[in-house]
């Protein structure tokens, strides 16, 4: 490695056979994706008593119950890259939609139905992942109440680069689901009612139609469907693996990622089982915790979310190291955003936070 360095005590393989009594941090740059050192500290980093200012760690319980108005999204977080919200629906939207602003990431917490679009429908159910390309006319039909994270990006969402692992890995393009074309299943109305989002305001258009009515398309622009029980997570019985080897979607300036059940780390080999203390020095790091038992942090359960400024450390909390040890494996199922840009916290978002998450590891 160009201009590597050592002193002091250190280990011969990050997050292997930690020396008793030093905790390890990854300081690294871009993310997960470039430099890194490993830095061998006799107290953990987030072993503070008082933080002062924007950087402390943040907690939104499970909120969807807090969204007043049904069929309603609210946004949590958002720079000029990308913007992080939820959504509680009780029933069908009343009209078409088309964002002229941004692509858009379907994140399906709960719930069954379909999203009809304009190159043909697409049945979601829990834990799907649903990209609607920026301009994609399209309308949501519930079977069952449906509760799920968006994600809007200046830029498309495309595939990470999977390099020496070869085409298959982390999912199989076969996987992926993408429409048949169809019209739209609603013929028999008067009018139809398409809101379209260009630079935030919204425009109304009235059809005498269905505006879904392709009957057929071809190219390389278009919906698709993937469930996050269809990714294959890149593992080592040896290596706890970076979270950049779970990307599952890259955009401009962030990275969307997807945590999944996966075997533990093998205890004998001394490896590090729960995720390591890192600072994210380049990225702002979010988590929304989507099923399972989240042994790593305390008191979170689904549908709760964190985020965590770069810059300042993070990692698991203090009874994760006990709970992982007799683990052999995780059944929890999450979704990482990590935005290289800083991210801002919504007013709502401010209002129903845990104000006390920070404390958590003290």
């Amino acid at each position: 490695m160009e201009n590597f360095k050592s002193s002091g005590v250190f280990t011969k393989q990050a997050h292997v056979k930690i020396p008793q009594g030093l905790y390890e941090e990854e300081h690294g740059r871009k993310g997960f994706f470039g430099r890194v050192s490993h830095l061998y500290h006799s107290h953990p980093p987030v072993n503070w008593t008082n933080i002062e200012g924007d950087l402390r760690p943040r907690s939104m319980p499970p909120m969807y119950d807090k969204i007043k108005k049904e069929n309603l999204f609210e946004n949590i977080l958002f720079n000029n890259d990308v913007t992080i919200s939820i959504g509680n629906f009780n029933k069908s939207y009343d009209f078409f939609y088309r964002n002229a602003d941004f692509d858009e990431l379907f994140f399906m917490h709960e719930g069954e139905g379909k999203i009809e679009t304009s190159y043909g429908p697409l049945d979601y159910k829990k834990g799907d992942y649903i990209v609607l390309p920026r301009g994609t006319t399209y309308k949501l039909y519930l079977k069952t109440k449906t509760s799920l994270l968006k994600i809007e990006s200046k830029s498309e969402f495309e595939n990470p680069s999977r390099g020496i692992l070869g085409p298959n890995a982390l999912y199989d393009q076969t996987a992926l689901v993408t429409p048949e074309a169809q019209k739209g299943s609603e013929q028999n109305l008067k009018e139809y009612l398409v809101e379209i989002k260009r630079c935030g305001k919204m425009t109304k258009v009235t059809y005498p139609f269905n505006p879904l009515d392709v009957e057929g398309w071809k190219g390389s622009v278009y919906p698709f469907k993937l469930s996050i029980y269809d990714f294959c997570p890149v593992m080592s019985h040896r290596y706890h693996m970076p979270p950049s080897a779970h990307s599952t979607f890259v955009c401009q300036n962030f990275v969307v990622c997807s945590f999944v059940a996966r075997p533990l780390e093998d205890a004998s080999h001394g490896v590090l089982k729960v995720p390591f203390y890192h600072s994210n020095i380049d990225y702002d790091e979010v988590l929304f915790y989507h099923a399972g038992d989240f042994f790593s942090r305390d008191n979170i359960g689904p549908g709760a979310l964190t985020f965590h400024p770069q810059g300042i450390h993070h990692g698991p909390h203090p009874k994760a190291f006990q709970k992982g040890q007799d683990r052999t494996h995780t059944d929890e199922f999450a979704v990482m955003i990590d935005a290289k840009n800083p991210l801002q916290t919504t007013k709502w978002f401010e209002e129903n936070e845990n104000k006390n998450y920070w404390k958590s590891w003290t």
